[in-house]
């Protein structure tokens, strides 16, 4: 048995075979729409009406050429129903020509927003690559806009993660100390704290949130690494020598153009030397539905991620009474998500990024 709550406060009850997870959305006349939402244990969340309950912060949605977990994505954000959505395309590569019937089929799912909504489209004709295409559409969606909730094509969120990012961007609006609202937690059930949240230096971005500020120091360049790695800074941020060596790996690939074609490296970077720590929700959010030969970077999930399902937290969320990031989970999310970098590994990097620049000059080269 579970209960829908109506505007006179009366309740309906409702016979149900209620599964792990539900999702009702019914209409009562000309009244109003409500959707529910209960588990097997209690009723979790009850989000008001068709026409009142719209999500106030601007959604951004990265999309490519993948209908299926689109349309999935795009489902849990009609759910949410926020006010703006801002959708970021990039086009089919001139090496495929069939791709681009695939994201235009990608494009339509948006025609698909049923509620009061303000959508805006930044829409590549050009393939222009995860990296640039994610940054420059980032870019242009902060000219519009001062902080919104960041999904990218296969990243399916809890209907609850909306909630926990809005009320977050806006008690951390103005904080320099805070870059980032991740939806993800991939650490054990049982390290948890007693609040609803915590505090990391690292912070994963499959699912976020973040506000125009933070994203402004954002340096796709790296511009600093040298002098960052000249220094040995990191030692004193991050939580253990396997992580400095990981990291430092990482970002020399970034600074000198070896490594993959991606943005989060450098996020992560910009806001490692910036002093911005991410929020880390007590469960997991968010689950990454993209693995497969069809994806850009992730073919096969880590083993980390088997069972790493999308899940509800508690409101009201319980605040903790400091800003200190937890380094003994940040030295556990190193080696549970980010294993040693082995030479053979590194090498690998290297080579792909090498080929990745050869291509870039060809094609430059062509283009005289």
């Amino acid at each position: 048995m579970s209960w829908l709550f109506s505007r006179d406060q009366s309740t309906i009850p409702l016979n149900l075979q209620v599964s792990s997870r539900l999702y009702l959305t019914l209409d009562l006349g000309e009244q109003t729409v409500y959707m529910v939402e209960t588990t097997k244990e209690r009723l979790l969340n009850v989000h008001g009406t068709k026409s009142s309950a719209q999500l106030a912060t601007p959604v951004v949605l990265i999309v490519f050429n993948r209908a299926q977990p689109t349309r999935r994505v795009f489902q849990a954000i009609a759910e949410a129903r926020p006010r703006q959505l801002l959708v970021i395309a990039d086009g089919p590569r001139a090496s495929r020509p069939h791709e681009g019937k695939l994201c235009d089929e990608v494009r339509s799912v948006i025609k698909r927003v049923d509620w009061p909504c303000d959508v805006l489209t930044n829409f590549s004709e050009s393939n222009l690559g995860c990296c640039e295409r994610v940054v420059t559409g980032l870019n242009w969606a902060f000219t519009h806009v001062e902080e919104a909730i960041i999904l990218e094509d296969d990243c399916l969120p809890h209907i609850d993660f909306f909630r926990f990012c809005q009320e977050l961007l806006e008690r951390y609006r103005g904080d320099s100390r805070i870059g980032c609202i991740s939806g993800n937690n991939i650490d054990p059930p049982n390290r948890s704290t007693a609040y609803s949240y915590h505090f990391s230096q690292l912070g994963t971005t499959w699912g976020w949130a973040t506000w125009r500020t933070a994203w402004q120091k954002c340096d796709l360049q790296m511009r600093d690494w040298p002098a960052v790695r000249a220094s040995s800074i990191l030692r004193e941020v991050l939580p253990n020598r396997a992580s400095l060596e990981y990291w430092t790996s990482i970002f020399e690939s970034m600074h000198d153009h070896t490594g993959p074609d991606t943005w989060d490296y450098q996020w992560l970077y910009s806001r490692l030397v910036h002093g911005m720590l991410s929020i880390v929700p007590g469960v997991n959010l968010v689950r990454n539905i993209g693995f497969g030969l069809d994806a850009t970077h992730t073919f096969e999930p880590p083993k980390w991620a088997d069972g790493l399902v999308e899940c509800a937290i508690d409101f009201p969320l319980k605040h903790p009474p400091y800003v200190i990031p937890m380094r003994s989970f940040d030295s556990l999310d190193q080696q549970i998500g980010f294993p040693p970098v082995t030479t053979t590994k590194r090498l690998i990097r290297k080579a792909h990024g090498v080929g990745r620049l050869v291509k870039q000059s060809l094609s430059s080269v062509r283009s005289l």
